[in-house]
Formats: C-alpha cells, structure tokens, sequence
C-alpha cells in the first residue's frame, strides 16, 4: 500500500468509472454513496450541494474511504483510505459541469435545483490499495 496516486490509479479515476464514498455517520456506523469522481495534482475531488448527508458526515468527521471499479474490467480496482482536507464552494457549480462532461457527454449538469450550492470536497489519500488483473477482451 502507498499513499500516492501512481497512472494508473490516476486512470481508474479520471476514466468514466464511479467511486463509492464512504463516510461515518454520527454513531459511527458507515453511510456509501455512489458518486462521479475527479482527480487534480493527488488530490481526488468530489462534488455534492452542502447540507446532504455526506457533507454533513464530512463535516463531522472527515475520514473517508473510496473504491472504484474499472467498468470494463472489474478486476481492476483501487481502495482509498484519507480525509477530507478542504470543502469550497469556489469553482464548485463549473466542477459539477465538468463532470457532467465527462459521465454524462452533457455542458451543463442536468439535476440542479435553484437553491443548491454545490461544494467540492477534497481528499487527500493516506492509503491506496490497486490491484489490476488481466482480463481478455471478447
């Protein structure tokens, strides 16, 4: 395990893949979210409106874990234990655009409601686990 975000770990998460954020929830039980995911200089970005549970949780207790899945190959995975360094609404609204761009081929994300503001989390990986098998393609 290491704590750096090596290509192709960088290419799991700037790829169209989704990540799973988990976060704690006041009791300490676990709460998962499905989610786009980003990556910026080792930092992994995410982007949700304040007030949902995640940012809630974050905002409590910044302790995350992340698992994504290669889409076209399953055996190719990484899990991510870090913490929430920052949350900014600032380029948040053009964040959640360019991830629109990315998952859904879209300008502008489509599920926006008036009174949101979006916030981009950023996390900062302590540890990072990728295994990659070779699968052939049919």
């Amino acid at each position: 395990m290491s704590n750096q975000i090596t290509e192709p770990v960088a290419k799991l998460l700037l790829d169209k893949n989704f990540a799973s954020i988990s976060t704690l929830m006041s009791d300490g039980s676990p709460q998962v979210t499905p989610m786009w995911v980003d990556v910026q200089d080792d930092i992994i970005l995410i982007n949700t409106a304040e007030g949902r549970l995640k940012h809630k949780n974050i905002s409590r207790d910044p302790r995350v874990a992340v698992s994504v899945t290669d889409r076209n190959n399953p055996y190719n995975m990484v899990t991510i234990r870090g913490k929430v360094i920052e949350q900014t609404n600032q380029g948040a609204d053009e964040h959640i655009d360019k991830l629109a761009k990315k998952y859904l081929g879209i300008d502008r994300y489509p599920m926006r409601s008036p009174d949101e503001k979006r916030i981009v989390m950023k996390i900062k990986p302590e540890k990072i686990f990728h295994l990659q098998i070779p699968i052939e393609q049919n």
